[in-house]
């Protein structure tokens, strides 16, 4: 705020929007008194900052948070619909409110509302009135609302995106000057606050009408003057409306000041009110940090749990020991059993787990006490000498028996990571927690779920990168060659962070209802998963070269039947180029272009193409999936080959997609295509070692046995009980009759029903027009409603809460689907529809994967080993004399694994072969 003159400045705070971004920052912890103070403790947390930073500077002389009274204002006796679509706050959120209230007035801040009126409105007269009198004023708010306000002398502070927000930054979002922004959220409306406006006006039209004919009234005396006949008629018939709208969007400047201003005057904080409000809330660390220091008593006697109430990231990183003799080791060794968990992040000179060398471990069993011990450290460079440091054998000797013990838990992050690498130097992990997993299954859809991301959200703090130790580039280097001192610092940030995001996020397993899908599916999927991935799959590198060799002369040979196309030669693979050729000098119809300018080659539009006959763009569509298999599969699988193994070993990952499906890297083995003879040829390089077979399992039709099964849907649950063939059914009821091309078309359908398509979707794919592809739609839900009904109560259900739920309680957030903008939004809808079918399939194949060692170990077959799981398949091998006695056991476990969790009310059905490759199998 250092722009500011000497002139008084007043601060004003939009307290409501710090409510919602508090409660939502923070899990639902409760306070000495077991009322819900999550949002509580946010708030305060960032009121505290707020303080701090206001009188630090020299300028701001008055200062004031302000709050709604209530849901409702003048606004809904204007227009009873006015924000009436809004839900009521969450339930443990309300209670919250006037404990928010109190946390402002005791650090000796004035906390005002006015019935009657919103924050916005009390804003504005406090900044009219002070303007008036030649303050400086600054609000502190992101409400597009507020905007309005902006003028000489009155800037707004956005603290989400920390920065100040002046005249220029609201002509470039909205393309009009602050006071004229009301006018435009009159034109287009506010979904949010439910203000009508004009039917079909957007912001780009709003601000076009505004900069051609100036205000809302000037633009509404002119409608009949205006050229495109839609936009005028809507002006024309919704005239009354835009003006309503303008009375809602207005804010009311000109009411008396609930206090006066000068009882707005900045004052010292008074210890005593703030400690007595901090004491009462049990917040011990912010108590401490305001000199109250004392330790106050938890309620349900878990000191360490209750902890995670104050996120407060105040640990000192050099303060952190390294740990390089064993009397120190045995020290924190028996802190570890005296706590009975513990924090466990490894240090290796390798992304690859599998490749991977030991270099130190971390541990951590309180938040702010962390250690690192050094064990494969070396020196700088070549001649410089290993430092002092643990040996390797001392380590593995006394961490293995604490690692391996049934009563420690041991906690971490990526925890499958740890498991692979240790697993190398004969320690196995059991039991533990995996943080990862933890903030996947209690936000997936909400955020990411790496350590640092989580550490910014949750504790305000960002940990030490991995690049800022180990460089980037050419001057970069691996961990064995960080120096000790600061190895200790990053390692030990580590396990510290890991282990208050335990403390943080373990509790809402049960206050979110997501226990079940952690505890009895993801949970006990990751030690699997380190197996399969150290067991790896062979691959032929004579097969890949080979068929390297021939997608090159394929990608050779397409490329001078494009150039040929096109009469000219070009980098195909450039995007621009390739744009300028089609839609440029070839002249090819119906091309976009990009804000930048550039026009759009993307598949979609390559597919249009293809439709209408180009046949450069079927080439071209040809040449990039040749293109992207040779480099992704024949190519990159030869250098995927692990010279300790032989074998090519890839990396899943838990929490890679939003429903609960696995993912895999290095190399990704989701995109080999299914169907095509080419993603078969890539499947038999997969092959067995001599003397064994490879088995493919796979569900058959599983996600639309699922949406018969969750949408009750009765010709399709019959359908399925008769094994009648379920495209066929479905080409009969929307057709009239089966054969070949209308089996394929009802196999489209009954997919992209699953995916919420819409009927501009569903023509693209079906080559037909919209009208055709909607009379389908219908007839597919005349046909079979239930589907229709799930759809509905899906919508319904995410639009109320924010997310979608599996059976087994996997949750999937949507945030979007309040977006503001209509192809967001309908994306998030789209999504809300598939992905309960899509995540109890991926619950369902977990499940089964979990249970699947322990069976065949009981029928005697542990000889035959879990590789692979893609999609809905899990691919095995073992010696042939003993593949085919573990086909049964193996279709069993994956037709039961729902249960006892669901009763499904349809047979899941498993396809099963076997081969020496994996296209053999397939």
């Amino acid at each position: 705020m250092t722009e500011y003159s000497d002139k008084p400045h007043l601060i004003l705070i939009d307290g409501s929007g710090y409510i919602f971004r508090a409660y939502h920052r923070l899990p639902p912890l409760t306070n000495k008194a077991g009322l819900p103070a999550g949002a509580v403790y946010g708030f305060t947390t960032m009121l505290w900052k707020l303080v701090e930073n206001v009188r630090k500077q020299d300028g701001p002389t008055h200062f004031a948070v302000i709050f709604d009274s209530s849901r409702k204002s003048f606004r809904q006796a204007l227009y009873p619909a006015y924000k009436a679509h809004r839900p009521p706050p969450p339930e443990d959120l309300v209670p919250q409110f006037p404990l928010i209230r109190e946390a402002t007035r005791a650090f000796s801040v004035p906390s005002i509302e006015q019935e009657g009126l919103e924050a916005d409105d009390i804003i504005a007269c406090y900044s009219k009135s002070a303007l008036a009198q030649g303050f400086q004023v600054t609000v502190y708010s992101s409400d597009k609302d507020l905007m309005q306000l902006i003028q000489p002398g009155l800037k707004l502070f956005d603290p989400v995106n920390n920065c100040l927000i002046g005249s220029e930054e609201v002509v470039k979002k909205f393309g009009v000057e602050p006071d004229q922004l009301g006018d435009l959220l009159a034109l287009m409306g506010d979904t949010s606050d439910n203000v009508p406006g004009i039917p079909g006006v957007g912001p780009k039209t709003a601000s076009r009408l505004i900069n051609e004919y100036g205000s809302l009234g000037d633009i509404l005396d002119a409608a009949a003057e205006i050229k495109q006949p839609k936009l005028r008629q809507n002006l024309i018939d919704h005239k009354e409306t835009a003006l309503l709208s303008r009375k809602l969007v207005a804010l009311a400047d000109d009411r008396p000041l609930p206090e006066p201003l000068d009882n707005l005057v900045i004052k010292g904080v008074d210890m005593t009110p703030l400690q007595d409000f901090l004491s009462e809330q049990g917040f011990s660390s912010l108590l401490a940090r305001a000199g109250g220091g004392q330790t106050l008593p938890v309620a349900d006697g878990s000191k360490e749990m209750a902890a995670a109430s104050d996120q407060v990231f105040d640990a000192d990183a050099d303060a952190y020991e390294t740990v390089i003799d064993g009397k120190a080791l045995d020290r924190w060794i028996a802190d570890i059993y005296k706590t009975g968990f513990v924090a466990v992040d490894t240090e290796t000179d390798n992304l690859d787990a599998t490749q991977a060398t030991l270099v130190g471990v971390s541990l951590s069993t309180k938040a702010g006490k962390a250690c690192y011990i050094p064990c494969g450290h070396g020196g700088h460079d070549l001649l410089d000498q290993a430092p002092e440091q643990m040996a390797l054998s001392v380590l593995i000797e006394k961490l293995k028996p604490v690692l391996e013990d049934p009563s420690i838990l041991k906690i971490g992050q990526n925890i499958k990571y740890d498991m692979i690498v240790l697993s190398r130097y004969g320690i196995s992990i059991a039991p533990f927690d995996d943080t990862m997993l933890l903030s996947y299954d209690l936000d997936a859809g909400r955020h990411g779920h790496g350590m640092d991301e989580l550490s910014v959200l949750y504790f305000d703090h960002q940990p030490i990168s991995f690049k800022s130790v180990c460089g980037t580039g050419k001057s970069a280097i691996t961990f064995n060659h960080v120096p000790i001192p600061e190895a200790t610092r990053y390692a030990a940030e580590d396990a510290d962070i890991t282990l208050r995001l335990w403390q943080l996020l373990k509790p809402r397993l049960s206050t979110d209802h997501v226990t079940r899908v952690y505890e009895n599916v993801d949970r006990p999927l990751a030690p699997v998963i380190a197996r399969m991935e150290q067991r790896g799959i062979t691959v032929d590198s004579v097969a890949l070269r080979r068929l390297s060799s021939r997608f090159a002369n394929d990608i050779g040979r397409l490329e001078e039947e494009i150039y040929a196309l096109a009469n000219t030669r070009f980098l195909i693979s450039s995007p621009k180029q390739l744009g300028e050729v089609l839609f440029g000098s070839m002249g090819l119809k119906g091309g976009k272009k990009s804000k930048t300018g550039q026009w759009s080659t993307n598949v979609t539009e390559l597919e249009r193409l293809s439709a209408d006959g180009e046949k450069i763009a079927v080439k071209i569509l040809e040449w990039r999936q040749l293109s992207k298999l040779k480099s992704t599969y024949s190519d990159a699988l030869i250098g995927k080959i692990n010279p300790e193994t032989g074998r090519v070993h890839t990396s899943f990952s838990l929490t890679g997609a939003q429903t609960g499906r696995l993912s895999s890297t290095d190399p990704n083995l989701q995109n080999i295509p299914i169907r095509t003879e080419i993603g078969r040829e890539i499947r038999n390089a997969f092959i067995a070692e001599s003397g064994h077979l490879l088995l493919s399992a796979d569900y058959s039709q599983i996600e639309l046995r699922l949406a018969a099964h969750v949408a009750n849907e009765t010709a399709l649950l019959q359908a399925f009980k008769d094994n009648e063939d379920i495209h066929s059914l479905t080409a009969k009821q929307l057709f009239g009759h089966v054969d070949r091309d209308s089996r394929a078309r009802a196999k489209t359908i009954n997919f992209a029903i699953l995916y919420g398509i819409s009927a501009w979707g569903l023509a693209a794919r079906l080559e037909i027009d919209r009208f055709s592809a909607q009379e389908i739609i219908d007839r597919y839900f005349e046909r079979f409603p239930a589907i229709r009904q799930y759809i509905d109560q899906t919508l319904d259900f995410v639009r109320l809460h924010g997310y979608v739920e599996t059976p087994f309680g996997r949750k999937t957030h949507l945030p979007a689907i309040k977006n503001r903008k209509v192809t967001e939004r309908q994306a998030a809808e789209r999504q809300a529809i598939n992905a309960p079918i899509q995540g109890m399939s991926a619950d369902i194949i977990k499940r089964a994967m979990v249970r699947m060692e322990p069976a065949l170990a009981e029928a005697g077959l542990s000889s035959v080993k879990m590789l692979l799981q893609v999609h809905d398949e899990l691919i095995f091998e073992g010696p042939e004399q003993d593949i085919e006695k573990a086909k049964p056991v193996i279709r069993q476990v994956m037709m039961n694994a729902a249960s006892p969790i669901i009763e499904l009310s349809v047979d899941l059905e498993v396809e099963i072969g076997t081969g020496t490759s994996w296209g053999a199998a397939h």
